[in-house]
């Protein structure tokens, strides 16, 4: 009887055990950072297939704060908007004019900001000089999982930079680095880089996307609570998005991208999420034997090689956050063997091409489907904004009929599908900044239209597409 009774109570243990362990475990969505009660082959909220995957801390007393929430200690207290302080914070400016227009004046104390890059693209260069132009003014705590001490030293001397008082760390374990940023108390910490570090409260290999996710969720906390500026460094994968889950770009503050194209010494840095300053905002770098030095005026350098006018090549004005920019378009159209002729877009929507194509040949009255199209942005850049379709059906129509575009001619404009030419922001300060560039005529939509003259430029309205290629060709 005492046997029976001992196994019925073994087996209850044991099922309680086990029910304590499963509800330890839960599944997680590397697309939308959903979480999912338990695993799937398709997420239920984003449709994505194949993103799901097994999340299963350990069992580590005090572990509980993780649930506190990204923003700080958790509270029951209902707060006022009323009664919330209102003082301007005061943005801490990081010596780098480039980099503070991207991050909107300087780094806010208290924020995390993610940088995700190509490998050997500048990254960890990037903030070897930020912390060198910081160390008198902040004290700063960079942590690295990925170079020694030494290589670290020996990079600081190649770039020529004096950071001999820089406090470093090279500690993979989140645990023990917010343990040393507790003793330290920095204002500012690098992380390079987040997919080094793991969390002993995950049963998982560093790198994997509940180690990444976990060790962010701590590192945000630390910031929020502490008020301490924090800048974590992202791989990327071979699709340009950053490695891990999706949900470590909703966590932080700003999330910043260096892009370049293949071969080029210039380097692009792009904000494409901001809490504290605008979208999309850029800033240009050129890779150097002493670093990265800022490129102050951009349009000069990405015009630098566009010496005459050539048939195909249209230049435009883009708007990139705050500041207006040239680029120069190029279209190539030859005839194609193909049953299937060829759309390649280097820099620009593929989708948005052929849209335009399909607009040329019903509201223009040329066709080219039976010609390969190929267009491309000088320089590297990627354009997203509409203003370039005008200056794009442009130097397409030049291309197809040889026909050479009069020199120091800008154009831009948002072209529609009943072939209306409709009108992009800030039109006035792309006019100013094509005639300080030496630019004496711009084709432009009509609702565009300077309210004073541009001292030096013949600014022609249009339309529609028809008055566009009238006033052109």
């Amino acid at each position: 009887m005492l046997e029976v009774t001992g196994l019925i109570c073994y087996k209850m243990a044991s099922n309680r055990e086990n029910r304590v362990a499963k509800s330890k475990t839960s599944f997680f969505c590397t697309a939308c950072g959903s979480e999912l009660s338990k695993w799937a082959g398709q997420c239920p909220d984003c449709k994505a297939w194949n993103t799901v995957e097994e999340f299963r801390p350990a069992a580590i007393p005090g572990v509980a704060a993780r649930k506190t929430g990204y923003a700080g200690s958790s509270s029951q207290k209902v707060t006022e908007l009323a009664d919330v302080s209102d003082q301007k914070i005061t943005r801490i400016g990081v010596g780098i004019n480039e980099l503070d227009r991207v991050l909107g004046g300087g780094i806010v104390p208290g924020s995390v900001i993610l940088i995700g890059g190509d490998p050997g693209i500048g990254k960890s260069t990037l903030l070897l000089q930020v912390l060198a132009g910081l160390m008198g003014q902040l004290k700063c705590l960079y942590v690295s999982g990925e170079e020694s001490l030494q290589q670290i030293n020996m990079r600081a001397k190649r770039l020529g930079l004096d950071v001999a008082h820089l406090r470093c760390l090279t500690e993979t374990n989140v645990e023990q680095v917010l343990a040393v940023a507790e003793n330290e108390k920095p204002g500012l910490v690098v992380i390079d880089s987040i997919q080094t570090l793991y969390s002993e409260i995950v049963q998982s290999a560093p790198g994997s996307v509940s180690q990444v996710r976990e060790s962010a969720a701590g590192l945000v906390r630390y910031a929020k609570q502490m008020n301490c500026a924090m800048v974590l460094v992202g791989h990327v994968t071979k699709e340009g998005s950053l490695a891990g889950p999706r949900i470590l770009e909703h966590m932080v503050d700003a999330v910043l991208y260096f892009q370049s194209d293949e071969g080029s010494r210039y380097r692009v840095i792009r904000a494409f999420k901001n809490r504290f300053g605008a979208v999309n905002e850029l800033g240009v770098f050129a890779m150097t034997g002493h670093g990265l030095k800022e490129v102050s005026n951009p349009s000069a350098i990405f015009l630098s090689g566009h010496t005459e006018a050539a048939a195909g090549s249209v230049i435009t004005v883009i708007r990139e956050g705050t500041r207006p920019m040239l680029l120069e378009l190029q279209a190539l159209v030859d005839e194609s063997h193909l049953a299937n002729p060829r759309r390649v877009t280097i820099g620009l929507d593929h989708s948005r091409l052929s849209m335009l194509l399909a607009v040329m040949h019903r509201h223009g009255g040329i066709s080219l489907g039976d010609q390969d199209v190929f267009a491309n942005v000088v320089g590297g850049m990627r354009i997203t904004e509409t203003g370039s379709d005008l200056p794009l059906m442009l130097a397409i129509l030049s291309s197809f009929r040889s026909r050479v575009l009069p020199e120091k001619m800008v154009v831009f404009g948002e072209v529609g599908l009943s072939g209306e030419v409709r009108p992009v922001y800030n039109g006035e300060e792309r006019l100013k900044e094509a005639a300080g560039l030496g630019f004496s005529r711009a084709i432009i939509p009509k609702a565009n239209r300077p309210r004073q003259a541009i001292e030096g430029m013949t600014v022609n309205t249009v339309n529609n597409l028809a008055e566009a290629i009238a006033a052109v060709f």
